[in-house]
C-alpha cells in the first residue's frame, strides 16, 4: 500500500465515540438472551480490551467464543443508536482531511460493528480496521503508513510506539492522564476538541514531535 504523506489512526470506543449507554444496553440483551447476571454498569468501565475479555468474567472458558458471537449478534440492534459522537470527533476527523490527509480507525471492536457505529455518527472515516488490540494494533498502522495513532487507552499507546507512530493520547476513557503518561504517550490532550489545533501545530512542523520522542513543548509530559 502507498504511503500518504499524512495518515492519522483514531481508536473508536471512548475517542471518537462514547459507546457506553449502547454498549450497556447490548450487555442487558445479553443478560436477558442468557439468563446470566451481568454487572452491565461495570462493564462498561473497562472499555477498550477485546470483548472476550469481559465476557469472561461472567462465562465459563468453554462458552466465551459462543457468547462472544451472541453479544455481537444482538450488538447492532441495541448499541448503535444509544450511541454518540465523542465531543469534537467529528471535527478531529475532518481536520485531518483538512490538512489532505487521511483519518482511520483502528479498532479492537469488531470490524461490522465499528463501520455501523461510524456511518451512523457519520463520521468518515478512509479506513476501518477491527478486532486489534494493544501491540496488534501496530500492524493495520504500520500497514496504512500512519503517522500518529490517537486513543484513550494504554493499549492504544502501546499499539502506536509499537509502530513506530506519534502517540496521541485523549483523557476520556478509562486511563487517567497521569496513566497514559506513563504508558509513553507523547501527547496528551484533554479531549478531542484540542486536537484540531494541534494538528495545525503538527504538520508545520513535525520534526517537533518524534515518534521515539516526547512533545517539544516540554510540558504536560506531552502536552498540546
Amino acid at each position: 500500500m502507498a504511503v500518504h504523506p499524512l495518515t492519522v489512526g483514531f481508536d473508536l470506543d471512548m475517542t471518537l465515540i462514547d459507546s457506553r449507554p449502547g454498549i450497556k444496553a447490548a450487555y442487558e440483551a445479553l443478560a436477558a438472551r442468557t439468563g446470566t447476571h451481568i454487572d452491565a454498569d461495570a462493564a462498561v468501565t473497562r472499555l477498550g480490551p477485546p470483548l472476550e475479555q469481559e465476557i469472561r468474567r461472567w462465562f465459563p472458558e468453554e462458552r466465551v467464543a459462543e457468547i462472544s458471537d451472541v453479544y455481537r449478534e444482538l450488538y447492532p440492534a441495541h448499541a448503535v443508536a444509544g450511541t454518540l459522537a465523542m465531543p469534537g470527533a467529528r471535527e478531529a476527523v475532518d481536520a485531518v482531511h483538512a490538512a489532505g490527509g487521511r483519518a482511520i480507525v483502528v479498532t479492537a471492536k469488531y470490524e461490522p460493528n465499528a463501520k455501523l457505529h461510524l456511518s451512523h455518527l457519520d463520521i468518515a472515516a478512509d479506513a476501518v480496521i477491527g478486532s486489534l488490540w494493544a501491540e496488534a494494533k501496530a500492524e493495520a498502522l504500520r500497514e496504512h503508513g500512519a503517522h500518529v495513532y490517537v486513543g484513550d487507552h494504554t493499549g492504544d499507546v502501546r499499539g502506536a510506539r509499537t509502530a513506530g507512530a506519534l502517540s496521541v493520547a485523549v483523557a476520556t476513557g478509562p486511563c487517567g492522564a497521569d496513566e497514559l503518561r506513563a504508558a509513553g504517550a507523547q501527547v496528551l490532550l484533554d479531549d478531542l476538541t484540542a486536537f484540531p489545533s494541534w494538528l495545525d501545530r503538527y504538520v508545520a512542523d513535525p520534526d517537533r514531535y518524534p515518534a521515539g520522542g516526547v512533545d517539544g513543548d516540554g510540558a504536560r509530559a506531552a502536552s498540546a
